[in-house]
């Protein structure tokens, strides 16, 4: 069976308020070497026996750019998995 991992993180030209307080509440407890967090989404999909690696791609795009992320503030990366 094949699997998609697909992660969805805030574009970088936009704000991420909730990255930032991690990243200040790391540097609170020690971890001053942490210059930046950006925080997202994480996505496991599982998909039908059968189905090759080039269509598996492009049904994933698809539903990571339409369904998964806001395109507007959001960007994603996947990888597939054997």
């Amino acid at each position: 069976m094949m699997k998609a991992h697909v992660y969805v993180t805030p574009k970088t030209s936009v704000l991420d308020p909730q990255g930032q307080t991690i990243q200040n509440a790391l540097r609170k407890i020690g971890f001053a070497d942490v210059t930046s967090v950006r925080q997202g989404k994480y996505f496991q999909l599982s998909l039908a026996d059968g189905l090759n690696a080039a269509a598996a791609s492009v049904q994933i795009e698809r539903i990571a750019r339409e369904v998964l992320t806001n395109p507007v503030i959001e960007e994603y990366t996947y990888r597939m998995e054997e």
